[in-house]
């Protein structure tokens, strides 16, 4: 298994001084301007073999968003818990996720994210020091979830951008 300790100095640079709630809430919106009339064969499009496409990558955030909800919630309702890993790789094998249509992932991964942060926005202070026990990053806080999250998403947000040729 790969160090995990640059990928996540990666992901803190994205949120660094940034609210991640504000983060989490601008991608569904940046996501959906750049798909509007894209061409549907650029949205499917890998850019390499190995590596996803935008309507994939949709896919997946859309999947991982999922995968959040649960941490977020068993986090909250029994903090010091076990949080599983899972292999994305699988998920979007398992899913097919280049069968995706991208506008549907976007909806789906907007509402999950909408639902979120609707839960989010209303937690205490106390609820915020919850914890759970990552499978591959140890000990890890609901605040430091949300914030991986938000740096989840500005990675993926890049990488689309690259991909669509996006200033």
């Amino acid at each position: 298994m790969p160090d995990p300790a640059p990928y996540k100095a990666k992901l803190e640079a994205y949120t660094e001084s940034k609210d991640p709630l504000v983060l989490q809430s601008d991608t569904p919106r940046i996501l959906a301007e750049w798909i509007d009339g894209a061409p549907d064969q650029q949205l499917r499009r890998r850019p390499c073999p190995d590596k996803w496409s935008v309507g994939e990558i949709i896919a997946h955030l859309a999947e991982d968003e999922v995968a959040s909800s649960w941490r977020y919630r068993q986090m909250i309702e029994s903090s010091g818990c076990g949080l599983s890993a899972f292999d994305q790789d699988e998920w979007a094998r398992l899913g097919d996720y280049a069968s995706w249509n991208p506008g549907d992932s976007l909806q789906l991964f907007r509402l999950l994210r909408e639902a979120n942060l609707r839960m989010l926005r209303k937690l205490t202070a106390e609820e915020w020091t919850r914890h759970g026990f990552h499978a591959e990053r140890g000990k890890i806080s609901l605040r430091d979830l949300v914030r991986h999250m938000a740096g989840h998403d500005m990675n993926h947000v890049d990488r689309i951008r690259a991909i669509l040729g996006r200033s």
